[in-house]
């Protein structure tokens, strides 16, 4: 910049993170306003009796092109999930493995009653059609729904109702499979070209690593802010701060409350964790229900990819639940006692760390979601808007728009 401006980000989430980075390595003077006491917007890790619980069932895809421009994937100390799934019947546990990296497995798992060959050749085609070109291209295909993009690539009933419907409706938190063709084809794509991984010590550790190379004294938190006035912006305490731009990093929600955009919608998700003394299953892979009945979606063990997360001689066990269910959390948790006593057996050792409800979980991205796949980040002079509504519902998205929106600043202030 031609001179030192303050600039004054709302929120300290990934895209907010990004945002500031990217200004304050072009020499802005950057303060970033967060209201919770830490940093990451909806990317947290609680420490829980020595568990560490991701504030929801969270993955990071080692692909993301804009995550490894602005991360030391080195210092994350990324742990790898299995390539494949454990999936629940009805009648049994039935593995499904990605034949590209596990081929042998791949070839013993057409015995099993969820894949077929032709099914296994198409995601083969699939697997060729998401990396051919560049990401740009990517997202301007035609869009439909991922159900209607599964349906035709040829797919058969049983591999999209067993594996792709609790799979992918885990990722886009809607078991309809109604979010964006395009988004499914850039997340496919990420899975294809990289590895999906946890942080060794939560996800939580993204958003620090981006807040721990920020400048002293530019992070302020428990901050939040009232309104945005011109030139200014208004704490809750009263306080105002000088301005000359104003970046609003906020979720779709809380951005709209500030008149930074229109408002989004989000998809819900109820997490629960448990402990107990063995993990249901010995191996760092995600177990998904796919026998169509029940309210459990996916289970995964995150002490069985990272050793980190539990206390040593102890299992995490992650439970996600697609929404947020009307039952008490007693009830809920009975409920899923009783699905999962089904699937594993006996639970009489698994002890309830917490449950998380979560209603803004992701923003919904149902078509036309991506006809325009990166928003404008400029919505009046001097007033910028970043975040995962944006561009994508993905980290990926959210460091995207953070750091378009610093660039859009930049460029402003020439």
């Amino acid at each position: 910049m031609a001179e030192s401006k303050r600039v004054v980000i709302v929120g300290g989430g990934l895209a907010g993170l990004s945002c500031a980075r990217r200004l304050a390595a072009a020499g802005a003077d950057v303060l970033v306003l967060e209201r919770e006491p830490r940093v990451g917007g909806r990317v947290v890790t609680d420490e829980v009796d020595g568990f560490l619980l991701d504030r929801g069932f969270q993955v990071f895809l080692s692909a993301y092109p804009e995550a490894r421009r602005q991360l030391d994937y080195e210092a994350l100390e990324l742990q790898p999930f299995y390539p494949g799934a454990l999936v629940w019947t009805g009648g049994g546990l039935v593995r499904v493995s990605d034949p590209w990296r596990r081929p042998l497995q791949a070839l013993g798992d057409l015995l099993r009653p969820v894949a077929s060959f032709s099914d296994l050749w198409r995601v083969g085609r699939l697997r060729a059609d998401v990396l051919r070109g560049g990401l740009e291209a990517l997202f301007e295909r035609p869009e439909t729904t991922t159900l209607e993009r599964l349906r035709r690539a040829g797919f058969s009933d049983g591999m999209i109702e067993r594996f792709f419907r609790p799979f992918f409706g885990g990722i886009f938190l809607e078991a309809e499979l109604q979010t964006s063709s395009r988004m499914f084809d850039f997340v496919f794509r990420m899975m294809a070209a990289g590895e999906t991984v946890l942080p060794r010590r939560g996800m939580a550790r993204i958003p620090s690593q981006l807040a721990d190379g920020l400048p002293a004294q530019s992070l302020r938190l428990g901050t939040a802010v009232r309104s945005l006035e011109p030139g200014e912006v208004v704490l809750e305490s009263g306080e105002r701060i000088e301005a000359a731009a104003v970046v609003v990093a906020t979720d779709g929600q809380d951005a709209a409350r500030l008149e930074a955009g229109p408002p989004a919608v989000f998809q819900a998700v109820t997490c629960l964790y448990f402990a107990a003394a063995r993990p249901p299953v010995d191996e760092p892979i995600l177990v998904l229900n796919g026998s169509g009945q029940g309210i459990v979606n996916n289970v995964a063990v995150p002490s069985s990819v990272s050793r980190s997360y539990a206390p040593e001689g102890q299992a995490l066990i992650s439970v996600s639940v697609l929404g947020v269910p009307e039952a008490s959390d007693a009830a809920l948790e009975s409920a899923v006692r009783e699905e999962l006593g089904q699937w594993f057996g006996d639970l009489a050792g698994w002890r309830l760390l917490r449950t998380y409800r979560i209603e803004r979980a992701l923003p919904r991205q149902v078509p036309p979601a991506l006809a325009e796949p990166q928003r404008p980040v400029r919505t009046r002079p001097g007033l910028y808007v970043c975040g995962d509504h944006r561009d994508n519902a993905s980290i990926n998205g959210a460091m995207v728009s953070g750091r378009r929106a610093a660039e859009a600043v930049l460029a402003d202030a020439v």
